[in-house]
């Protein structure tokens, strides 16, 4: 398995405005959200990359993407149906491919050498399936993510075999059916935005969508949950964090994540110091 391609999915009413704002590296160079996010695809070895937008922001979002404009290809969501429908927009790109997919309103921060994305394709590449990475979540957080159950996988401290996925469950749903062992009590292997994916997601959603009632929109936690009954499916609890920049205060909170990680941290901490100070 070879992961050539990505497709980032940013045809949400909300989210389609997120990959434009700007923050600054961890280098101290100002960047878009959609340069970091394609800093890190291109990164870690994809070279073409397919973006889900809506009508018409095909110049916008190629002028965030700097250098790497040229190595993008847009998908228009017209009649939009959901996420999953989004995501089969990009079905004649990725073809008989497996494939890395992101979501637009995430930045990731990598804690080992290597990067998030970098980490999930070498998992799939290994495995010859399908990996969503996952991040322990606290359980009143689970109402805001797709969240895996399964099992450990034997030998590994980071791998898990897929058996169940849930969109958005409640935390009596989650502590019901999504339990998985080894975690601390109270925490969920929740969705951390990113995924590799086999063709076999692309048949399985297309299969959700003409089953679905006419205008109803349709998820990728379904077809996922569908996946991990016809194949090998593997969740991997990646070594970073992802921050959600559609949150309230997202943004702040992923600029200060790269703040600190990086060349301006002492300058940052003596900021905030100074701001706490006058209160």
């Amino acid at each position: 398995m070879k992961i050539r391609k990505a497709v980032i999915t940013a045809a949400g009413d909300h989210h389609s405005r997120l990959p434009l704002q700007t923050l600054v590296d961890r280098s101290g160079e100002i960047r878009t959200a959609l340069r970091l996010m394609l800093d890190e695809v291109v990164d870690s070895g994809v070279d073409e990359i397919g973006i889900v937008i809506r009508p018409g922001q095909q110049e916008p979002y190629l002028t965030a993407a700097g250098p790497h404009k040229s190595r993008l290809v847009f998908f228009e969501q017209t009649d939009p149906r959901g996420y999953g429908d989004a995501i089969l927009r990009s079905q004649d790109f990725v073809g008989q491919e497996s494939f890395l997919h992101l979501v637009s309103d995430h930045l990731y921060l990598s804690k080992s050498d290597r990067l998030c994305a970098q980490q999930l394709i070498d998992a799939a590449t290994k495995h010859e399936c399908s990996v969503s990475a996952i991040q322990a979540t606290r359980e009143n957080e689970v109402i805001f993510f797709g969240t895996v159950g399964g099992t450990p996988l034997a030998q590994s401290d980071n791998l898990y075999e897929v058996s169940t996925v849930i969109e958005k469950p409640t935390p009596t749903v989650a502590e019901q059916r999504l339990i998985v062992a080894g975690q601390r009590a109270g925490y969920y292997l929740c969705m951390f935005g990113m995924h590799v994916l086999t063709p076999a997601v692309m048949t399985l959603l297309q299969r959700t969508l003409t089953a679905a009632p006419e205008g109803k929109s349709i998820d990728l936690s379904s077809s996922l949950n569908q996946l991990a009954k016809v194949e090998r499916y593997l969740a991997l609890e990646v070594d970073g964090s992802r921050y959600n920049i559609s949150y309230k205060y997202g943004l702040l909170l992923a600029q200060l994540a790269f703040s600190l990680n990086g060349v301006d941290r002492d300058l940052i901490l003596t900021e905030l110091v100074n701001l706490l100070a006058q209160k």
